[in-house]
């Protein structure tokens, strides 16, 4: 396997623009006669569809919710990056490119990151043209503030969710293109495998939720747009439905896995109350604008808030990052959290939680103004805790958020797998091992918005291979193997729920890969998780049929890839000997706490092979080059 990043050569301001002219076209009437499968529906892939339909080619869409509108992104309540310096405070198109490589502690490479930060100032265009109620100021201008790891104030926001409104904006671009029939919609559909036809991706098999029927569908190319991984935790701030299946499916096809261990941890989660949840609730980063975070400086301290004075608190993100404070970027914020907490100075139940205080700006704008700003959350807040975060602090803990790894893929978004486009959460992302707040909606609206559909283009103009009929051997072949695996899990008949299965994995892999790994423990995890693999296998309760609708069988059938996945995610921990960003190993730190990164060693994306049932995969090194950026000891202080 070779991976081969396909950079454009050239200075780095002008590359994209430079690749854009330098790669072939297909014209118009030829792109009719192309058709093109977008799996996932949220913003990368719907914006993808809409976007590719609109250009004349034929698309396909599959999601496995009730409707392309429910994808996960539209739970962001955050907001979206983009250099635009309305403020003028500083900002640029340089400094979100630097802000991003430098927050993602130098893991990524120079020319994604500088595209990213050219095309996001397009995306913000291009929302408010479709009517994106973006908050404005008074004068009339966009309206916008700070997120972790910035300066300035870039992040553009809409009252309410972020997410909702933007997924709105593209699910209305996919819905004219849906009534124009130039895109066909599978919903309440989920990817069951990738179909190779002498070495391309031209197809998937399909499992309709609702029936249960298997199909296949090809097309000349497969765009995978499906999110990340992160509840592999079991707990996470991401959508109960979130999985790796069809990313993992793809992997075991051929598709390398960069990057798995690159996992973020939000600072803003509302901490956990009980073994009885599915997920954690996020609240936006947005909050750490205004609000302060403390702990008593006593171990054990049990007053209420207000019982504490101001001389006997511990603001320790403004402590220990004076330049950045409670705007610290995301990995940093959450360890400091970890750190405080772990000495005993948590506060809540258990002492898994420090306040986020908004006393401050409320005695200085006035609640009336916080209410404006933040209400939405603070009354989603109370909902969930019965708790008033005007009258006293919010309590929040670190948790898993987002994932900076996926699956490889080139400067085209191009798979290892010719045809196999990855876009959105489902690569392993332009962050590098840290992803700024605002940065994930940027992303996807970039890849599916302004880079795939030049890119695709270029891939169906140096290529003569067309799709091929679903009546192919490599359809069969993968639709057998899919019915396989269903008539496997269904004939367990074991004692052991679904759930409880995932969660002990899930606890697992929290543990040994979570906030903080070693060396140790990553081998244990390594060791343990086939164990568990093997339990599920042989006693795990899969109820009811599989030609019909089945949630117990869709459950089943991603937590079996999670029971594979884990140990890769693991493995790819164990054998990066640093810590940088996300990946914090304990073994690796300064005197003063930060990520120690080994540049000689670890400038690198790694790129995972697949290769068999029980057989290590091989690992595969991209290097990474730096030539407009110093790789400097990250510091926020």
């Amino acid at each position: 396997m070779n991976l081969n990043s396909n950079i454009p050569s050239g200075p780095l301001a002008s590359k994209w623009e430079r690749h854009k002219f330098d790669m072939k076209l297909v014209n118009p009437a030829n792109k009719r006669k192309f058709e093109v499968l977008v799996v996932g529906s949220g913003l990368a892939g719907a914006s993808a569809a809409a976007t590719l339909a609109e250009l004349g080619y034929k698309v396909k869409c599959f999601c496995y919710q009730d409707s392309p509108r429910r994808a996960h992104s539209i739970a962001a309540q955050g907001g979206i990056n983009a250099a635009k310096n309305y403020q003028n405070d500083g900002d640029s198109v340089h400094r979100l490119f630097y802000d991003t490589i430098k927050g993602g502690d130098f893991r990524a490479r120079e020319a994604n990151v500088h595209r990213l930060a050219e095309v996001s100032r397009q995306i913000i265009d291009q929302c408010v043209a479709q009517g994106v109620p973006f908050a404005r100021e008074y004068s009339g201008y966009l309206s916008n503030r700070s997120f972790g790891g910035a300066q300035v104030s870039r992040t553009f926001y809409a009252r309410g969710q972020t997410g909702q409104q933007l997924l709105l904006g593209a699910y209305q671009a996919l819905s004219r293109q849906i009534g124009l029939g130039n895109v066909q919609m599978f919903s309440r559909t989920e990817m069951q495998d990738l179909v190779l036809v002498d070495g391309h991706a031209k197809g998937v098999v399909v499992r309709n939720l609702v029936s249960g029927e298997i199909s296949s569908h090809s097309g000349d190319a497969v765009i995978l747009a499906t999110g990340g991984y992160c509840p592999v935790f079991y707990l996470s701030t991401n959508a109960v439905g979130c999985n790796v299946t069809a990313t993992y499916r793809a992997y075991k096809r051929g598709a390398a896995f960069a990057n798995p261990c690159y996992t973020q941890i939000h600072p803003t989660c509302i901490p956990v109350s009980g073994e009885h949840q599915s997920k954690l609730t996020l609240m936006s980063e947005s909050l750490r604008n205004d609000g302060r975070v403390w702990v008593p400086k006593k171990r054990g301290d049990a007053r209420k808030s207000c019982d504490i004075p101001e001389t006997e608190r511990d603001y320790f993100l403004e402590r220990k990052y004076p330049s950045f404070g409670n705007l610290a970027p995301r990995d940093i914020a959450s360890r400091a959290a970890k750190e405080v907490c772990d000495e005993g100075r948590g506060v809540g139940p258990g002492g898994l939680g420090v306040f986020l205080d908004f006393e401050d700006s409320i005695n200085r704008l006035g609640e009336n103004s916080v209410q404006e700003r933040y209400g939405n959350l603070f009354n989603m807040y109370e909902r969930i805790t019965g708790e008033n975060a005007y009258k006293q602090p919010m309590r929040i803990f670190p948790a898993p958020h987002y994932t900076m790894g996926g699956l490889w893929v080139d400067y085209n978004l191009m798979s290892s797998i010719p045809g196999l486009f990855v876009l959105g959460e489902a690569n392993f992302s332009d962050h590098g091992a840290n992803r700024l707040g605002a940065s994930a909606l940027m992303q996807g609206l970039a890849d599916g918005y302004f880079v795939i559909p030049y890119t695709i283009g270029h891939y169906f103009a140096s290529h003569d291979q067309f799709k091929p009929s679903t009546s192919h051997a490599a359809f069969k072949s993968a639709e057998d193997e899919v019915n396989t695996k269903i008539s496997q899990l269904l004939s367990i008949k074991g004692n052991r729920s679904i759930r409880s299965m995932h969660w002990e994995l899930g606890r697992l892999v929290w543990e040994k890969c979570g906030m903080a790994r070693d060396k140790e423990g990553l081998a244990n995890a390594i060791q343990r998780i086939p164990q568990l693999r093997e339990e599920f296998w042989q006693n795990v309760s899969v109820p009811g049929s599989a030609n019909e609708l089945n949630v117990a069988l869709e459950q089943a059938s991603r937590v079996s890839d999670f029971m594979e996945f884990g140990e890769l995610l693991c493995r790819d921990a164990h054998n990066r000997d640093e810590s940088c960003g996300g990946h914090f190993r304990t073994e690796y730190q300064t005197a003063d706490g930060e990520a120690l990164r080994n540049d000689r060693d670890f400038s690198y994306v790694a790129g995972w092979e697949y290769q068999g049932d029980k057989k290590p995969p091989i690992l595969h090194k991209e290097p990474l080059k730096y030539e407009e950026v110093k790789m400097t000891q990250r510091s926020y202080k």
